[in-house]
């Protein structure tokens, strides 16, 4: 439906999403590239503590001029919150990013998504909505956002909650239009890269 659509199309589109950030590095294993016999070096290893770092989960949406206005969640994400973070964050962001009253959004295909009172507000409240599949990463270009975020968070030295939501807010400033524009011009390759590879993992 969306594959040949013009790069103008896609610039009107406000993508939404969520991200988890840990305090103390990521819940799982990390691989890191490193020189011969340097795996023990400090600037390769990540610190540990003994009863958990902590984390912080993050809504946050952008488009093609920019990253909009980040949300902490603290607690269970379920409807009622996200549509408490459309209500106070989205319209917000949209008039931020000088985004036309025209504008589209797109989500992705969660249960709180489609939840009735959050599908009923955007009905009301969204010129028009892109459908997308659940779990559909590849298809939405805030992951390379969430991805920078984590890169820059890795490189400060943060012990606590209130540091972390700091630096998240700090980073975020700094990213610039050029960045969002170039995730936002590649969108209709990056479609023809999920078709072709059928569902399976994509170099996006």
């Amino acid at each position: 439906m969306y594959v040949n659509q013009p790069t103008e199309f896609w610039k009107n589109i406000i993508f939404v999403d969520e991200s988890k950030y840990n305090i103390f590095g990521s819940d799982g294993k990390q691989k890191v590239w490193h020189t011969l016999n340097t795996a023990l070096h400090i600037k390769n290893l990540l610190p540990t503590v003994k009863y958990g770092g902590g984390n912080q989960l993050v809504w946050g949406c952008m488009e093609s001029s920019g990253v909009g206005n980040l949300d902490y969640i603290d607690g269970t994400m379920n409807k009622y919150v996200y549509l408490d973070i459309l209500k106070r964050n989205l319209k917000q962001s949209v008039r931020n990013l000088g985004i036309s009253r025209h504008f589209k959004l797109c989500q992705y295909n969660e249960k709180k998504h489609t939840a009735d009172i959050c599908k009923l507000w955007v009905l009301y409240h969204c010129p028009g909505v892109i459908k997308a599949p659940a779990q559909s990463p590849d298809l939405n270009p805030i992951e390379h956002v969430w991805d920078y975020l984590q890169q820059k968070i890795n490189e400060h030295n943060i012990s606590n909650k209130q540091e972390l939501r700091k630096h998240l807010i700090e980073e975020s400033a700094k990213i610039n239009g050029s960045f969002s524009a170039k995730l936002i011009k590649c969108m209709s390759n990056r479609l023809r890269e999920v078709m072709k590879c059928k569902g399976c993992p994509t170099r996006y």
